[in-house]
């Protein structure tokens, strides 16, 4: 599954969820408040923008946001939202790509970085962000912990949601360090409607690693956008690094 393919325009159709799920306003508005908060007035950088999900409210707070983003029909559904002008996007994929300028923030949310399918891949997102920060940015990350307590030998597949008209669960290879998320999508009727989408898993302590490997220090870390405590059973982390320096 290439991420080109998977990103199609249904599945840019699907993934806006006005006002609900991930659209939600307790959902949207801490994470666009905290990183106004760490921009420190100055310009950020969103590695796969999407449809602008968290680009377009973090615009409304002030900042100035360029985005980078491998899929057409995602930047499309944000062009109905906002112009070029008010928030530029560069196509191409989030390890390798250059958006001109330097931001005081790059930032990527909603577990994206896992997308990138290599170690050497998540490396390179790590100094694609370093590249683009003035000394002192921050590069911030939102990802979750994989659930491997929950996995019990001889077990492929965890059930991590199940809500009226939805369930997701993953299928691990543990020996590759992959998964494959599934979501299934139903009503009244017998049919089911399903989306996957693959995944390099990513634990905090390799993530530290990879962002020393790029020059950077870990700034803090909590379980979510609002500064809750990480915890060893947080599902999720949102970690803060650093470039040393001062701008």
């Amino acid at each position: 599954m290439q991420q080109e393919r998977l990103w199609d325009t249904d599945a840019a159709r699907r993934y806006d969820t006005p006002g609900t799920g991930m659209f939600a306003p307790e959902v949207v508005g801490p994470t666009a408040d905290r990183l106004a908060r760490l921009a420190e007035g100055g310009p950020a950088l969103e590695f796969a923008i999407g449809t602008g999900r968290v680009a377009v409210p973090l615009a409304e707070r002030g900042v100035q946001v360029t985005g980078i983003e491998l899929s057409s029909p995602m930047v499309e559904r944000l062009r109905t939202k906002v112009d070029e002008a008010t928030i530029p996007v560069v196509m191409g994929d989030m390890a390798t790509t250059a958006a001109p300028g330097t931001y005081t923030l790059v930032y990527l949310v909603f577990n994206t970085i896992s997308n990138l399918l290599t170690q050497d891949e998540q490396v390179e997102c790590f100094r694609n962000a370093a590249r683009h920060l003035e000394p002192g940015g921050r590069f911030v990350i939102e990802l979750w912990v994989p659930e491997l307590r929950t996995l019990p030998p001889g077990r492929a597949a965890t059930v991590w949601s199940c809500d009226p008209g939805y369930i997701g669960l993953d299928t691990y290879d543990v020996l590759n360090q992959h998964v494959v998320s599934h979501h299934f999508h139903f009503d009244e009727t017998a049919r089911a409607q399903l989306f996957r989408s693959p995944h390099r898993y990513i634990w905090p302590a390799e993530l530290d690693l990879m962002a020393r490997l790029a020059g950077f220090e870990l700034e803090s870390r909590h379980a979510d956008w609002s500064g809750a405590a990480f915890t060893a059973d947080s599902r999720s982390h949102v970690s803060v690094y650093r470039i040393p320096g001062t701008r």
